[in-house]
């Protein structure tokens, strides 16, 4: 099964709130995201932001710019209806990260539900070819992975672990580690 299938399938099949990765509030991200100091009118993308609320949380902060990009038109279909009218003040782009051509560069980049799944070499040099097409000059990444010591599988996938040293190598010299957080995600039935 390609990558499309399988989350079209997981979001045609549950509910958003019905799967491990579910955070009603997304407070990792939205506190790093806040600690890089954006204007309200700077460009921010979340990769594999689907069904996520995070696009709700961003644009009540009062961001103008926000796009979400993800493979699966269910995810992307999901969180349109829960945020109604709002849903028309956001840029939702169902593509595959790693065939994905910005418009025009973004000042953020965020990614908590992609990376770890590109098990293949090439699907992560794409990406990063195209997480450095994306930005602005000195632009900003929150990037989050399963941990070393984390999960190997997420939703029957297999995933790519790492550290805080293994995910700056995997970036490259291109990149800059700001800040290193880990967090105990609970899933919705507290596992």
């Amino acid at each position: 099964m390609d990558r499309k299938t399988h989350w079209e399938t997981v979001y045609t099949q549950k509910n958003p709130m019905e799967v491990s990765w579910y955070q009603e509030a997304p407070t990792t991200s939205l506190t790093l995201i806040q600690k890089v100091g954006l204007n309200k009118d700077d460009r921010i993308i979340d990769v594999g932001g689907g069904a996520s609320t995070l696009v709700d949380q961003l644009i009540r902060l009062g961001f103008e710019d926000v796009t979400v990009l993800d493979l699966s038109a269910a995810a992307l279909e999901k969180a349109k209806q829960r945020l109604g009218d709002l849903a028309k003040k956001v840029e939702w782009l169902e593509q595959d990260v790693t065939t994905y051509t910005p418009r025009q560069p973004f000042n953020l980049w965020h990614d908590r539900a992609v990376f770890h799944f590109l098990t293949d070499l090439n699907d992560r040099n794409r990406y990063i070819e195209v997480l450095k097409a994306s930005l602005v000059p000195h632009g900003h990444v929150v990037l989050a992975t399963f941990a070393s010591d984390g999960p190997n599988k997420c939703s029957g996938l297999d995933v790519c672990r790492y550290s805080a040293e293994s995910l700056q190598d995997a970036m490259g010299s291109s990149f800059h580690l700001v800040e290193t957080r880990y967090e105990t995600h609970h899933t919705p039935w507290n596992s």
